[in-house]
């Protein structure tokens, strides 16, 4: 840039008018270009973006909000807590909900408790939020709330009415199905599952999907044992497991499960995966370097997130219109070392 701008001392901001006199356009051109509306040339597009940048300016959402009765922004319901599987979701919501210009609003809650839920959306409506996304998978009754904004429901069923309501998953079902297979495919006669709790979608998902690979196969539904997510869950599994000789091959509902499930065994005398093959669920990338390396049924997190937003975007900025063919999630199975034909075999 060759010209300077002053402003007023009064002035601790820069000003759209600021921006146009740097750029050499008029400050309509300087909204059209900030708002990416057309009729704008690529050369004052260039201009008013670089004059914009030297200068430091940021477009007044507030203001936008108020001219157009909409914030750009997305709300999302989250469960509090740390687990790879939830926070990784949240990541892939984020990310696509800022990739599509939007801004995030994220309030969490404690548990699936319907009075928590509702007061979650009840804080996200007074934002002003164009759309709203429930990741909670719990949800224990119906949310006594109905909102006026679509909302996209994550791996769950509608839990309450809204002007409009979607529903993505991460093909929990087909995961497991293939996790189950794999282990069958091995040469193993029948597979133990080591689920959830069971107040989780995930958990019924995951069981049946398991259920439904033994069942093509005809192979016998051992009990279903439930865990609570945690390695230590997983741990007291193994250790009651491991006095079982007839057991060769246990698909864990979550990786951390499947970690504390391997120790058990182990320490009871079951090697793995000579005398017990186990399969995980959730890919989580950190389990590659334990040993034996765990093979785990990798959850679409990124695909199922960039998947919902498309289709709530559709369903904000589109409301008379019929949504789009949704995509179903890839399914991925990461083969590594926990597996192995039964010792038979």
């Amino acid at each position: 840039m060759t010209t300077g701008v002053e402003r007023s001392a009064a002035s601790s901001a820069p000003r759209s008018e600021d921006v146009a006199r740097l750029a050499g356009v008029s400050r309509k051109t300087v909204s059209r270009v900030l708002n990416d509306e057309p009729y704008v040339s690529d050369e004052s597009r260039r201009r008013v973006l670089a004059a914009a940048e030297e200068l430091g300016y940021r477009l007044n959402h507030a203001a936008r909000a108020l001219a157009s009765g909409r914030t750009r922004s997305i709300g999302v319901v989250a469960l509090a807590t740390a687990g790879y599987g939830t926070a990784s979701l949240l990541v892939g919501i984020e990310q696509a909900v800022r990739d599509a210009g939007y801004a995030l609003r994220v309030v969490n809650t404690p548990d699936g408790d319907p009075r928590s839920i509702a007061g979650a959306l009840e804080s996200l409506l007074e934002q002003g939020v164009d759309g709203i996304v429930v990741s909670v998978p719990i949800v224990e009754g119906d949310v006594p709330l109905g909102v006026d904004v679509p909302v996209l429901f994550v791996g769950a069923p509608p839990a309450f009415t809204a002007a409009r309501t979607l529903t993505v998953g991460v093909g929990a079902h087909q995961l497991a199905r293939a996790a189950t297979e794999h282990l069958l495919d091995l040469g193993h006669t029948t597979v133990h599952h080591l689920a959830g709790p069971r107040r989780w979608y995930a958990t019924k998902d995951r069981i049946e999907g398991w259920r439904a690979a033994l069942a093509a196969r005809g192979a016998h539904e051992p009990p279903v044992l439930n865990g609570d997510w945690s390695a230590d869950s997983g741990y007291a599994a193994g250790l009651g497991l491991a006095s079982d000789r007839s057991v060769t091959a246990v698909f864990a509902a979550g990786d951390e499960m499947a970690i504390g499930l391997i120790h058990g065994l182990r320490e009871s005398g079951r090697r793995v995966p000579e005398d017990v093959s186990v399969v995980g669920f959730d890919g989580n990338p950190v389990f590659a370097y334990v040993s034996p390396p765990l093979t785990s049924a990798r959850q679409p997190f990124e695909a199922a997130s960039s998947e919902g937003i498309r289709l709530l975007l559709h369903a904000m900025e589109k409301p008379d219109t019929a949504l789009p063919p949704a995509n179903d999630p890839p399914v991925e199975l990461i083969v590594r070392g926990s597996t192995a034909p039964p010792p038979s075999v």
